[in-house]
């Protein structure tokens, strides 16, 4: 146990006194903090206001459009072919023309403009003129404005989990499934990222003939799992150190900038409808309401669990497929004969990766079931179940086949790792690792 012990000491100093260590742990959380912050920023910054003109020839929707905070719409008393030729000189930034009907209605619009109007003004123009056309079908059938307004109700709903005690409590389905995501993806590229560290750390002392002074001392088993849990160990001071560092950076700047964050919400807020005018104060309300439900719903997180069960994950993820990616080094030369055996190795974790949407559609279901319980693709899978709720048993069954699966196949790992660390100038074969998987002493 003192040689693993020193292996480890080994590996996690010799790392984390890297200069790209300490660069990395520095520029993570700027560039996430970034990630938080700067669209905020931009939003204000880059959304210009526009003033679009309408040459409306129809005249049923020259009153449809009201104005946003950066989109203004006038009407231009000018035939089109003048209004394109002098919108700009008569301070406009496009030309919105609703031309004649054929029959009853116009059946398409057009937007003139030397720049593009963007997204934002095109999903808008054809909100207002669709629910205005609506209206005015409605009308033609006889409907009156009440009917015409309670149609245009929305209807809200909410997703009440029920648990064995017939408590009630509300959730969100869209914070459970993003909350998840953002867990199950940081397995993901941790396990991807350090485990690719050990395989080539193993190459490295192969290759250089370091691997032979080293096992003279001690057994190539001690070695794998001393490099293997080095590697996690720097994983996770580098994961805590981001944590902390991004959580110290966006705080310092909501403290710093608090008025001019407030400012920027608000304008937020207003650009997405949800701060109107007074006499709609039914819809302000709503939005509130969404903004508590959402509120609620992170307070109701078993954050505990959930931590502790990232934690758990985050480890012996890494570990399982970190003696796996040490064996595939051990039994090459190069980067380049690692090919054929990293697909089989990582096709499991592209699996739960590609089942994320799956089983968030189904948490309960049989699919998120067996993904969550076969060892190597349950730490993706469980992260992603985990914040709409997991019961107890399934979650120490998971855990219980992880561990096991950990030892199986490191033990594996160990017995190609042995033979494999030895070999020199021989492209290795499936059938060869087999045989070297039960070699005796």
């Amino acid at each position: 146990m003192n040689k693993i012990w020193l292996i480890i000491q080994r590996e996690y100093l010799s790392r984390v006194r890297k200069k790209s260590f300490i660069v990395m742990t520095i520029l993570g959380p700027i560039l996430m903090a970034a990630v938080i912050i700067v669209p905020v920023y931009i939003a204000t910054v880059s959304d210009e206001s526009k003033i679009i003109g309408i040459v409306d020839e129809s005249g049923f929707f020259t009153d449809a459009f009201d104005d946003r905070d950066n989109i203004k719409f006038k009407p231009m008393h000018l035939e089109i072919d003048k209004a394109k030729l002098n919108y700009e000189e008569l301070g406009y930034s496009m030309v919105l023309y609703i031309p004649e009907p054929s029959y009853t209605y116009p059946e398409k619009i057009f937007i003139y403009s030397n720049k593009e109007p963007g997204m934002m003004v095109e999903n808008y123009i054809r909100a207002s003129i669709n629910d205005d056309l609506r209206t005015l079908r409605l009308k033609d059938v006889g409907v009156n404005n009440d009917v015409i307004s309670a149609m245009k109700t929305s209807i809200e709903i909410a997703s009440i989990k029920i648990n064995e005690s017939g408590e009630e409590e509300e959730r969100s389905v869209m914070l459970n499934f993003v909350i998840g995501t953002v867990l199950a993806l940081s397995i993901y590229f941790f396990i991807f990222l350090y485990g690719t560290q050990v395989m080539r750390g193993v190459i490295e002392e192969k290759t250089s003939r370091i691997v032979e002074v080293i096992i003279s001392s001690l057994k190539p088993f001690q070695l794998m799992m001393g490099k293997i849990i080095g590697l996690a160990l720097v994983g996770l001071t580098q994961f805590l150190l981001w944590v902390f560092l991004t959580t110290v950076i966006v705080g310092g700047v909501q403290f710093a900038f608090a008025s001019d964050i407030q400012q920027i919400e608000k304008y937020q807020m207003q650009k997405t409808g949800q701060i109107i005018d007074p006499a709609n104060q039914v819809e302000v309300n709503k939005s509130y309401d969404k903004a508590a439900q959402v509120m609620d719903s992170l307070s109701r997180i078993d954050y505990k669990l959930i931590i502790g069960c990232f934690i758990f994950y985050f480890l012996f993820g890494y570990l399982l497929y970190g003696a796996l990616f040490a064996a595939i080094g051990s039994a090459v030369d190069n980067d380049v004969d690692t090919q054929q055996f990293i697909l089989p190795v990582t096709v499991p974790l592209i699996i739960s990766i590609a089942s994320l949407q799956p089983v968030a559609n189904n948490p309960d279901g049989p699919i998120a079931f067996w993904l969550s319980m076969i060892p190597l693709t349950s730490p993706v899978s469980m992260m992603i179940r985990m914040p709409f709720g997991v019961p107890i048993w399934e979650i120490a069954l998971s855990m219980f086949l992880l561990i096991g699966g950990f030892i199986f196949f490191t033990w594996i790992a160990a017995k190609i790792y042995r033979v494999g660390i030895l070999m020199y100038g021989k492209k290795p074969t499936y059938k060869e690792l087999w045989k070297w998987m039960w070699y005796k002493g």
